[in-house]
């Protein structure tokens, strides 16, 4: 992942909270917590990763993807073919 510090360090804090939100998924079912608040955390914990998926893509294509059309050539259509693929993957998950 291409990025300078101040994005890394932003993209490691919102992995922290989804962990937190994991974490508290586990305390949950530990605890024997009602099945439909549970489900409702698991609804948040995965649009979090969404989210954050979208924007690490978001990310990509604005830095790897622009940078690598630029240069041209093999490198260029590899970056192009990544970031479909990746695109796809989210689209059917």
């Amino acid at each position: 992942m291409a990025s300078n510090s101040e994005s890394k360090e932003k993209h490691l804090m919102r992995l922290r909270r989804i962990e937190g939100q994991i974490r508290g998924l586990q305390r949950m079912v530990e605890e024997d917590k009602y099945c439909i608040d549970i489900l409702t955390q698991v609804t948040a914990a995965t649009r979090a990763l969404q989210s954050f998926s979208l924007e690490l893509l978001d990310n990509h294509i604005a830095t790897c993807v622009v940078d690598a059309a630029r240069a041209g050539g093999e490198e260029s259509d590899q970056k192009v073919r990544e970031a479909q693929e990746a695109i796809a993957r989210l689209v059917r998950s």
